[in-house]
């Protein structure tokens, strides 16, 4: 309301001046100051008003990526996937994952049975655990594994990115830290971990975030250096905008696209970690199954034609679970490109 009385009353002056513009600029030297000059104020929120617009960046971004029906397929799929792994202990009928079954007529364990017998959908281990159960245990330690790792690096490096690359007085802290952290090998860091504390799930997200996080600033420095003297946001330094808001709505929002695009990556890539790190026997007790435990049960018995199934099967969900990430990533990173929106 105020700034229409505002706009009203600067047309109102307007028109006074150019009638007083006919006798020349002697007549407006009569006029009070508060007259000539209208000071307009200053109001955070129409400090980047603009006109009306129906575009919508997260309504374009899910058009763009719902175009794509492989991506939208593989994302059913792995919802389906990721959410049966966690709901398959609850459900009716299934087995503890732990527990070695025996035959209750003749007392002796069933040991490698074949998938789809005795009960048995993917058959049994060398010491009669379900590996169905075992499968889908071993999937939900991996994932969560998986997800606290991204959900970490995801977190602490684009906080400290944004710090790195806004802020100049912190460039050479963050810098030489970074020379420091990516000069070890985050393989060695793994290990070290696991050999000084116990093998664990916390141990293993320890081990894979102390350092991970650092490649995630560096990329996001990098990103907000090329992005942060661009005219828009040179223009809102101007007016005063807080830079929390300029953070905020100037600099993360362009930066949705690649930072959807390494989380997406730094799943199946925690993944793996946690597969060579057990296939070298310093992950996870056997007590605790996962998809590296079961992948590196399933190596010592490949060669048995008859046993193969113990390491086809895990793999089958390992690499399932990797692409999947890895091509959904790919494409919503594309859907949040706001190059790629069209009106």
């Amino acid at each position: 309301m105020l700034f229409h009385m505002k706009d009203h009353k600067a047309a109102v002056l307007e028109n006074d001046l150019n009638k007083l513009q006919k006798d020349g600029p002697a007549a407006w030297a009569d006029l009070p100051e508060d007259e000539l000059f209208t000071p307009a104020g200053f109001s955070e929120e129409r400090a980047e008003a603009t006109s009306y617009s129906n575009y919508s960046y997260w309504g374009s971004t899910f058009r763009a990526f719902f175009k794509n029906k492989i991506a939208v397929a593989l994302l059913i799929a792995l919802v389906f996937v990721v959410g049966f792994a966690f709901l398959q202990p609850y459900l009716p009928g299934q087995a503890d994952s732990n527990l070695c079954q025996v035959d209750s007529t003749t007392g002796i364990q069933f040991r490698n049975i074949a998938p789809g017998e005795e009960g048995f959908i993917w058959g049994s281990n060398a010491i009669g655990q379900d590996l169905w159960a075992r499968i889908w245990a071993g999937a939900r330690t991996s994932l969560t594994i998986a997800f606290f790792v991204a959900l970490i690096e995801a977190v602490v490096g684009i906080t400290v990115g944004v710090l790195w690359g806004y802020v100049r007085q912190l460039d050479f802290f963050f810098t030489e830290l970074y020379n420091i952290c990516d000069n070890i090998p985050s393989t060695i860091i793994l290990i070290l971990i696991s050999y000084v504390a116990s093998p664990s799930i916390q141990t293993l997200i320890l081990g894979m975030s102390i350092t991970g996080w650092i490649a995630m600033a560096r990329f996001i420095r990098n990103q907000i250096l090329i992005i942060r003297d661009r005219d828009y946001n040179v223009a809102s330094r101007c007016i005063g905008t807080p830079i929390r808001r300029i953070v905020l709505r100037n600099l993360l929002p362009y930066l949705v696209s690649v930072i959807m695009l390494r989380m997406a990556l730094t799943i199946p890539a925690a993944i793996g970690s946690e597969v060579f790190i057990t296939y070298i026997g310093l992950g996870l007790s056997v007590e605790t199954p996962s998809l590296g435990n079961l992948i590196n049960d399933g190596r010592k018995v490949m060669m048995q034609a008859g046993l193969r199934y113990q390491l086809l099967y895990p793999t089958i969900i390992l690499s399932f679970v990797t692409i999947a990430f890895y091509l959904i990533g790919n494409a919503f990173s594309d859907a949040a490109d706001p190059k790629n929106h069209l009106q």
